[in-house]
């Protein structure tokens, strides 16, 4: 069996926007998406031979042989030395990599900057974004997951680790759910730091709680409208990739 969903079979084919946002001089490319229309899912490795995708273009020539076309695609969460998510990662009901609550050193990856959180889709469509913590707590089931860190928006406050005058600049990715259909990804055309990153999802975006996904490898993918977020020669294998499919 495909560990894949025939997504968006009843709604018609066409990708969703990404859009240009502008905050204090700093460009950002935004899409959102509104799982009543489109089923969002997650992919790490190909059913059939067990190898990891790694890249937003091999999911796409993967979706093709299938008779599936991506319209919309951008990596998960962060991952570990090994190419395999650091945290949980949860694909169509399945775990695959269970709930990671290790309290690391902060210098040693961005996952240990307290608090790291989960983004889910749980089996009626309906996305959250929240602390791993709060996520443990409430022991719902999921049918997709993704585990990283740190987050970058709290109940409407900004992650207080994170400081306005940071030298640390990569280009990033992040995700919020604005409501339990409303899904916002979105990636920085510049590198930027924490602070500014969390404030474009805060005040910019109106997220009252958002994930860092990763950051110098990260990139949008929309049909139609190619790549956007890091330079392609950043680009890394990703353990974990977001995926918009419908039929061909």
């Amino acid at each position: 069996m495909l560990a894949f969903t025939l997504a968006g079979c009843g709604a018609a084919a066409h990708a969703p926007h990404g859009s240009e946002v502008n905050l204090d001089g700093q460009s950002y490319r935004v899409v959102r998406l509104d799982l009543k229309h489109e089923t969002l899912s997650l992919h790490w490795r190909d059913p059939a031979t067990g190898a990891p995708f790694a890249s937003i273009d091999a999911l796409r020539e993967w979706a093709g042989a299938h008779g599936q076309r991506v319209l919309f695609a951008t990596n998960a969460g962060i991952y570990d030395a090994n190419a395999a998510p650091l945290g949980l990662h949860v694909e169509d009901g399945k775990t695959l990599v269970p709930l990671n609550l290790a309290h690391g050193n902060p210098a040693s990856g961005n996952f240990s900057l307290l608090p790291n959180g989960v983004f889910a889709i749980d089996r009626h469509g309906h996305a959250s974004v929240e602390t791993s913590a709060a996520f443990k707590a409430a022991g719902k089931p999921v049918r997709w997951a993704t585990q990283s860190g740190p987050m970058l928006v709290i109940d409407g406050a900004l992650n207080p680790h994170f400081l306005a005058d940071s030298g640390s600049l990569k280009w990033r990715s992040g995700v919020c759910a604005k409501t339990p259909n409303e899904v916002v990804f979105a990636a920085s055309e510049v590198p930027v730091n924490f602070h500014d990153f969390a404030r474009l999802f805060r005040d910019q975006l109106g997220c009252r709680n958002a994930l860092y996904l990763d950051g110098t490898i990260s990139q949008l993918y929309v049909d139609g409208e190619g790549y956007a977020g890091a330079p392609s020669f950043m680009v890394k294998p990703y353990a974990g990739i977001f995926a918009v499919l419908v039929p061909q």
